[in-house]
């Protein structure tokens, strides 16, 4: 029997690993590697510091998150020997493969920065990218009775780029309907120069956050947490006094990838932007966060991708050409705050644009644009989460994007101004 292994069993993993069982003979075993008894629904983690979401409802054994067919080896990686085709594992054991797929995703590093992980940590510096940092995050808010609040972004890239500003969004709405929301000020710390990466979305995420009285400090590289000053100091001595800190640390890829050689200086593996074939190795292919590709670190990312890699794969096995079929494909819901969502649309050559999604000039989701639609799909998007994109049932949106029903016209207005 021949083998494809999938490390990592998150969103990106679980999902190819549910395309590549349908349509793989039962000559091929499907094999996924995650050491993790559970799977987490990491959108959840934005809300569970607002009260908005249970740990009961973003949480489900891993077991029944695998379909029928698939092997599970809840066991933990310790290197990849590409010559060889083998996984090693911490348990001494190792697994052969005639494909290999790295779906590892990325983690949080507070430690690589100077003091974040001193005496304020989970005390008045907090995350929200980890189970543990949101369900304290939760309790730091509700003991908060003012002050300065600073959302910081150290360095990108980041698992999801608008959470942070999403986050600042929800304080805003938070500590209004706590009546504190006067008592505080809210700071968003960013290394970028605006408030998104896309010139487009920027300036209408810029106009929100100015709109509700959330100061910016741009371009601000984080270097150290000082938690006897209660500060944060860039690499350029700017400081950032804060009362509660709210922080997204480093992401880095998984360690096994450095010890293999097989990551970047980031531990992202150097993925092909288009195939998904990692680079200057045989056999195998990169899915989802743990990627160094220039597309968003999100869940929907891996759903596209994973429809596209099925299909190299698939000719992979039959000694065909790869496709450059992905393009970069993200679509994504940032709450605003009050009830409201936006929804933009992008790859990696078209910034988000206006228009209709996924029916185009019908919608019935506006694009770049805040309304109370677009909040209740984010919220039922829990539900497609566990029963279609995880399972990876089919969803009628393409994997790649389309024009139809965006309005080119607001990209070349906003280049004339």
């Amino acid at each position: 029997m021949k083998t494809i292994l999938i490390l990592g069993a998150g969103t990106a993993g679980t999902a190819i690993a549910h395309k590549l069982r349908r349509r793989l003979s039962k000559d091929w075993e499907v094999a996924v590697v995650d050491p993790s008894s559970t799977h987490l629904y990491q959108p959840g983690l934005l809300f569970l510091p607002f009260g908005k979401e249970t740990e009961e409802r973003i949480l489900r054994e891993r077991g029944s998150t695998l379909g029928k067919g698939i092997t599970w080896h809840q066991k933990t990686v310790k290197a990849i020997d590409t010559d060889r085709r083998r996984i090693e594992l911490e348990q001494g054991e190792a697994l052969s493969y005639d494909f290999l797929i790295i779906a590892s995703g990325t983690e949080i590093r507070p430690d690589m920065i100077d003091g974040m992980l001193g005496e304020g940590w989970r005390k008045n510096v907090f995350d929200f990218y980890t189970l543990d940092g949101a369900k304290a995050l939760q309790e730091g808010l509700a003991n908060f009775d003012g002050g300065r609040l600073v959302i910081n972004i150290v360095e990108m890239p980041i698992k999801c780029p608008v959470a942070p500003l999403e986050f600042a969004f929800l304080a805003d709405d938070y500590l209004a309907k706590r009546g504190i929301r006067d008592k505080t000020e809210l700071v968003y710390a960013t290394p970028l120069d605006g408030a998104f990466t896309k010139p487009l979305a920027s300036k209408t995420l810029g106009y929100l956050l100015k709109e509700k009285g959330i100061q910016v400090e741009s371009e601000f590289m984080t270097g150290e947490v000082d938690s006897e000053k209660n500060v944060i100091r860039s690499y350029d001595e700017r400081e950032v006094p804060y009362d509660l800190l709210v922080t997204i640390p480093p992401h880095m890829g998984a360690g096994f990838l450095e010890d293999s050689d097989l990551g970047d200086e980031l531990a992202f593996v150097p993925t092909d932007p288009h195939t998904l074939a990692a680079k200057n190795v045989e056999r195998v292919f990169c899915i989802g966060d743990a990627t160094d590709l220039p597309s968003s670190k999100a869940g929907s990312v891996a759903h596209f991708q994973a429809d596209l890699m099925t299909e190299n794969i698939l000719g992979a096995i039959d000694g065909k050409e790869l496709e450059p079929s992905f393009d970069g494909h993200s679509n994504c819901f940032v709450e605003t705050g009050h009830g409201k969502a936006m929804l933009i649309d992008f790859n990696y050559e078209t910034e988000p644009l206006p228009g209709q999604f996924p029916i185009p000039g019908i919608g019935p989701l506006p694009l770049l644009k805040e309304c109370r639609r677009n909040h209740w799909a984010k919220l039922m998007f829990r539900h497609v989460y566990w029963h279609a994109l995880l399972p990876a049932r089919p969803i009628p949106i393409s994997p790649t994007m389309s024009l139809a029903g965006k309005q080119l016209s607001a990209a070349a207005e906003l280049g004339g101004e």
